[in-house]
């Protein structure tokens, strides 16, 4: 059994498409979870409850983490270490190998350009302070040898279906699809890396299929050479038969925005992420598996195809 514990978002969905290539035998794992193969188990659980969290896993050969918590610091605080600290205790207690999809909040805010799994770990945020810290977490039960683990980590991602969870989403495919400005953070100018959401997750499910990959970070699957903003809002416009217009968020923009969306007012403190390059290095990965993925023009068009032609 391979279990999905937080089954149902942009990430779970494209794993559980993915983790039929190796098993049959998949549990996914929500509040209200809804099957994306015909032979998915459900399992309804509160993954803060300690028990619910030993009883989703039980039987379990791989759990993978890719729930995503309402994008919030108080949530964040008070939901991440408590679920992390439950997800370790029950993969110990069953002897689970645990694959946690995670960001890059916790590199630090110098080192973006080429960013490795080597990258130092410095979070310029109070959200990056909580992804090191859990991190950490899983790193130090590996080290102690009371966990099979590995860290999987995404740059911000993109992908077709996506909803609220995705920036580039949120702030330039559905403005321009309805005529209204793309808002970009910061600066045009700077280039900015986006992890294709089914690369993300062929990749996490090849991990976690791969008994080497274990006890290490690794990066997923991310197309070198990515855009600028202004590259990026100018080719989706381009594919969607639209003009580019772009309006640049200042602080007060993004607060301003946030009145109308959700994700927009977590934002002042991670625009950091859009004042330089921010460039996303896989290597590590395409250097060990073959995986090629998928070039930034080819994502932006499946997602045009799927999700804004009437």
């Amino acid at each position: 059994m391979q279990t999905i514990l937080g089954a149902g978002g942009a990430i779970g969905i494209e794993l559980a498409k993915a983790l039929k290539e190796y098993t049959t035998q998949i549990r996914l794992v929500s509040r209200n979870p809804k099957k994306v193969n015909e032979t998915d188990e459900l399992f309804s659980a509160d993954l803060l409850n300690a028990t619910e969290v030993k009883n989703a896993v039980k039987g379990s050969s791989i759990v993978y983490v890719t729930v995503g918590f309402p994008y919030n610091l108080k949530i964040w605080k008070e939901c991440w270490p408590k679920f992390t600290e439950n997800v370790i205790d029950a993969c110990i207690a069953h002897d689970c190998k645990l694959v946690f999809f995670d960001n890059i909040y916790m590199y630090d805010s110098n080192y973006l350009n080429g960013m490795n799994e080597e990258t130092p770990i410095n979070p310029p945020s109070k959200k990056g302070k909580i992804r090191a810290e859990i991190a950490s977490m899983i790193l130090s039960k590996i080290k102690e040898g009371k966990l099979t683990a590995l860290i999987a980590r995404s740059a911000d991602f993109y992908g077709p279906g996506i909803k609220n969870t995705s920036m580039l989403t949120e702030t330039v495919f559905k403005p321009l699809s309805i005529g209204k400005k793309a808002n970009w953070m910061a600066s045009l100018n700077f280039k900015h890396s986006f992890t294709y959401t089914p690369d993300a997750g062929k990749a996490t499910a090849l991990l976690g299929n791969s008994e080497k990959a274990y006890n290490q970070v690794w990066h997923l699957p991310t197309a070198e050479n990515p855009y600028t903003g202004r590259e990026w809002i100018e080719a989706i416009a381009k594919e969607m038969g639209v003009r580019p217009k772009t309006q640049t968020a200042s602080k007060f923009i993004v607060r301003l925005l946030g009145l109308f969306i959700p994700l927009m007012r977590e934002m002042p403190e991670m625009m950091y992420q859009y004042d330089r390059d921010y460039v996303f290095n896989s290597d590590k990965f395409t250097a060990h598996f073959d995986f090629k993925p998928t070039p930034y023009l080819k994502g932006i068009r499946e997602i045009i195809q799927s999700d804004y032609k009437k």
